[in-house]
Order: structure tokens, then sequence, then C-alpha cells
């Protein structure tokens, strides 16, 4: 299943890069927002200390947001201290004013970078491939 997985979404990406020309008259089909993905991380010179003290009830208004339904997936970031949130939200302005609520939102301690994302756009181009011309 995963090998079908990553042949359909290689040949979807081949697809969609097949043709610039074929871009140019045929537009890609809109697809909606779906989910919000948050990368969250931390200032330069954030006070990691203050950060620290208020981390237990980060954790806790965070893991209600998860129970509610509001955060489908959360993970660290490998990369750097932060976190990484999908969100069962569709509006940036909608996922801003959650993630503010939260206590290092309050604080000023976290930043969010908040990017829409939906259906991978070029499956529909498989689905319903141009007519030749």
């Amino acid at each position: 299943m995963k090998r079908f997985l990553l042949n359909l979404t290689t040949a979807s990406v081949l697809a969609a890069s097949a043709g610039v020309s074929m871009a140019q008259t045929t537009p890609m089909p809109t697809t909606p927002t779906t989910k919000i993905l948050a990368i969250g991380t931390f200032p330069p010179g954030t006070d990691m200390q203050l950060v620290q003290r208020i981390l237990p009830t980060e954790v806790r208004d965070t893991a209600q947001l998860y129970l509610e339904g509001k955060i489908d997936q959360w993970y660290s970031l490998q990369d750097r201290a932060g976190v990484a949130f999908i969100l069962n939200v569709t509006g940036v302005s909608q996922a801003h004013e959650m993630l503010e609520a939260l206590p290092l939102g309050k604080a000023h301690l976290m930043t969010f970078s908040l990017l829409p994302i939906g259906p991978l756009k070029p499956l529909s181009k498989l689905l319903n491939p141009p007519s030749p011309q």
C-alpha cells in the first residue's frame, strides 16, 4: 500500500510538471483549504527559562485543543525548538486566534507560520485527463 501511494504521488507530481504549455492552456483546478499547517518557533532572544515555567500550562491547554478536535496532529520540530500542528480549521485568522490564546502566544514567546493546506491538486489531472486536441 505504501508503495502504491508513493507511486501515485510520484506520478501526480510528474503529471503536474510534465508540460508547462499544458498548464498554460488548462488551468490547475482549485481545491479547498481543509486544514492549516502551523509551525511554531521561538524568536531569537526568547527567555527559555520563562518558556519552561509556562510550558506545563501550555501543554495542558494544547492537549485540551486536541481533545476538542481542533488539533488533528502535533509534532516537535527535529531541527530546532518548536512544534508543528495540523489544525482542523480552514482559516488562517481562526488558526492565529486559537494559537495566540495559548499561554506561550499570550506571552509572545512563540510565533507561528500558518500555511493553508488541502488535497493534492495534480491528482485531479490523473482522474480527469484533458481531452486530446
